[in-house]
């Protein structure tokens, strides 16, 4: 796959950096964002990066392996415990560690060398699968075990996933990012539409230990794959010297953005009300439609399969503004609210299809309006407190819906889930209209755009 050749297609447009003046280091520039749509055969061009190809593969086998263990971890511990509260504390405990040290794997990402970080991290992670893979195979695996083991990865999520996030950069460089974050989320996706089918097929015929085991396995593929990158072709950042008052830099720089701090708060109320959602299906699945651990694997596959097609329609986008990202959430609430009154499980399983693309088309949305929206020398610390957003907040949501589901029933639990983050969509958009000046305006003979949001007209 040959790069584009010069032309309108890769027409780039500068993010203007309202945070105050910036020091001359090229490592603290803001980066051009691709504004015009990419022909067909380019809708994945960031893969003709050779290190990024490379990167790709192992994530793709990683993530499999990733949904794998998901699925079998939180179907294990609702076989153990009965209880689907005890789903969402292993949620909880594997996201805690994330809201509490967030930005200080930030602040470790801006200092380190990302690649490093990276190996360490898969190193630590497949231990911890071999190690759960283990209980699960002798048979004496006990949920204490599990949230254990749960916590501990926790602690590596905090120093893998801002390290991860700015390396994409360091592969593909400013002109690819855009590309190459949609072609991560088309990955993780297509990973969760056949990890989830792997994982129900292995808990009925050989059980949850040897989905732990390929987890294992896949993280020392992945290490494997960071090893044989090419060291000359990657575009690495000035380490960020260590002072104080680093968190306080990238928090406050965040903070004077719309573009950072509203998609943060979208994300927090994505985070804790409707990412827990794996929590409520397990429910469903158990409760409701009585379809089993297959069956639980099925609806996650149904959810990743629209989340997929949502992230290759995120590679299309010719333009990335605010509003799409908060039309994008509210969209996601809708079709949760939608599928807590579903009548059948065939009219559930189609609506999951679509939440999945709407979830995926804004968190595909705010990362690279996050990344995009800030500099390079301080970008590890504002993807950690993004990702502390994402992350930490699932570790609030998921014991509440596991808790919701259980006493007050799984359709409201996802109810509460889609109906809060719809609500919050719909009032950040009124306040950005407001300060925009902006009207919705729908004409049914305009063919092209009957509905449109357009300018006030100065009094």
């Amino acid at each position: 796959m040959a790069p584009p050749p010069p032309s309108s297609a890769t027409a780039t447009q500068p993010v203007v950096d309202t945070a105050g003046s910036q020091p001359p280091d090229n490592q603290t520039q803001p980066i051009a964002v691709v504004s015009e749509r990419l022909p067909w055969k380019h809708t994945f061009i960031s893969l003709s990066v050779p290190n990024f190809r490379i990167f790709a593969i192992g994530h793709f086998i990683a993530v499999i392996a990733i949904w794998m263990q998901r699925i079998a971890q939180d179907w294990m511990v609702l076989q153990l415990s009965g209880s689907v509260t005890a789903v969402g504390i292993t949620v909880a405990l594997q996201f805690l560690p994330s809201l509490l040290l967030g930005p200080w794997g930030g602040m470790v990402a801006d200092r380190f060398a990302k690649r490093k970080i990276l190996i360490l991290c898969q190193s630590m992670a497949a231990v911890l699968a071999a190690a759960l893979a283990i209980l699960a195979l002798t048979g004496t695996v006990e949920v204490w075990h599990v949230y254990l083991i749960a916590f501990v990865l926790g602690l590596v999520t905090v120093l893998d996933q801002p390290a991860r996030q700015v390396f994409v950069n360091e592969l593909v460089g400013p002109k690819y990012l855009r590309n190459a974050i949609s072609v991560n989320s088309t990955t993780f996706q297509l990973g969760g539409l056949i990890g989830p089918a792997l994982a129900g097929w292995m808990l009925t015929a050989v059980g949850a230990g040897w989905a732990f085991a390929g987890n294992a396995f896949a993280c020392c593929t992945t290490v494997a794959m960071l090893f044989i990158l090419r060291k000359v072709q990657l575009l690495l950042s000035a380490p960020t010297p260590k002072s104080k008052g680093m968190l306080r830099e990238g928090l406050r720089y965040a903070l004077s953005k719309p573009t950072i701090y509203w998609p943060w708060l979208m994300a927090g109320f994505i985070a804790v009300f409707a990412m827990g959602l794996p929590v409520v299906l397990a429910a469903f699945a158990d409760h409701v439609f009585h379809i089993g651990a297959g069956g639980y694997g099925l609806l996650n596959a149904l959810v990743a399969l629209g989340a997929l097609a949502g992230a290759v329609a995120s590679t299309r986008r010719r333009q990335l503004r605010l509003r799409s990202v908060v039309f994008c959430a509210g969209m996601y609430g809708a079709m949760l609210c939608l599928a807590a009154l579903a009548p059948s499980m065939l009219v559930f399983g189609a609506v999951m299809v679509l939440s999945g693309f709407w979830c995926l088309m804004f968190l595909t949305g705010s990362n690279q309006l996050v990344q995009i929206s800030s500099n390079m020398g301080i970008r590890g610390r504002v993807m950690s407190l993004y990702i502390m957003v994402l992350i930490g907040g699932q570790a609030i949501g998921g014991p509440m819906l596991g808790w919701i589901a259980e006493h007050a029933g799984p359709h409201t639990a996802l109810l509460v889930s889609g109906g809060v983050p719809a609500l919050a969509a719909l009032t950040v958009a009124v306040i950005l209209a407001r300060k925009g000046s902006l009207l919705l305006r729908v004409d049914f003979k305009d063919r092209r755009q009957p509905v449109r949001i357009v300018r006030r007209a100065a009094a």
